[in-house]
């Protein structure tokens, strides 16, 4: 993790308009699973696999006492011999109504197939959420949605989509109460700075 990342994260938490759409986009995500058993499916497309956004949220989950953030990983392609928890297929959405809430994270163009299907989840009654490079189609199908400012002279820094899903992560959990398994004391959101930071470049946890 450089300096200017670091210098980037305390940048979008300064006060700009980043911060505020991180927050609010993460307000969207806690309030679309809170109550519900549907569970939250996150999906990218073909040749883009969150998987780094999944472990962040499942850490989330468990130190924030938040359980319902923790994701099902829904892949385009499941490679034999794949744990549980990494073998659940596109097939999975055909399930996904009233109470799921799918999460569509990708820099790509999303694919007619993939919003297809988010189109028929849509349909059936889940909340669809996108957290993408800002492809029309799935805007107009997500009930919420933030796009990572286009590569120009007016992006800050690395303000990039896997810097956005980090800040997303982090503020997905930051109102949580502490779990009472790890019984961590509550900290504010730029005091977890320096764990997201370093998750930014780590390597997937054991379980991804």
């Amino acid at each position: 993790m450089d300096a200017v990342r670091v210098a980037l994260l305390r940048e979008v938490l300064a006060g700009t308009e980043w911060m505020q759409s991180t927050r609010r986009f993460a307000g969207s995500l806690r309030a679309s699973v809170a109550g519900h058993d549907g569970g939250l499916l996150l999906v990218g497309s073909a040749g883009y696999e969150p998987w780094h956004l999944a472990a962040h949220l499942d850490d989330e989950a468990a130190w924030s006492g938040l359980p319902e953030l923790s994701p099902t990983l829904v892949r385009h392609r499941v490679p034999g011999g794949a744990p549980a928890h990494l073998s659940v297929g596109l097939g999975r959405l055909a399930d996904a109504g009233r109470g799921a809430t799918l999460l569509v994270v990708t820099p790509q163009r999303p694919g007619a197939g993939l919003l297809e299907r988010v189109h028929d989840a849509r349909r059936n009654g889940a909340t669809v959420l996108a957290l993408d490079g800002g492809d029309r189609d799935l805007h107009t199908l997500a009930h919420d949605a933030l796009a990572a400012p286009a590569a120009n002279g007016e992006r800050p820094p690395d303000l990039d989509l896997d810097t956005l899903q980090h800040l997303v992560s982090a503020a997905a959990g930051e109102n949580g109460l502490p779990s009472p398994l790890r019984g961590a004391p509550r900290r504010r959101f730029r005091d977890r700075l320096a764990r997201i930071a370093e998750g930014l470049t780590a390597p997937p946890p054991a379980r991804w």
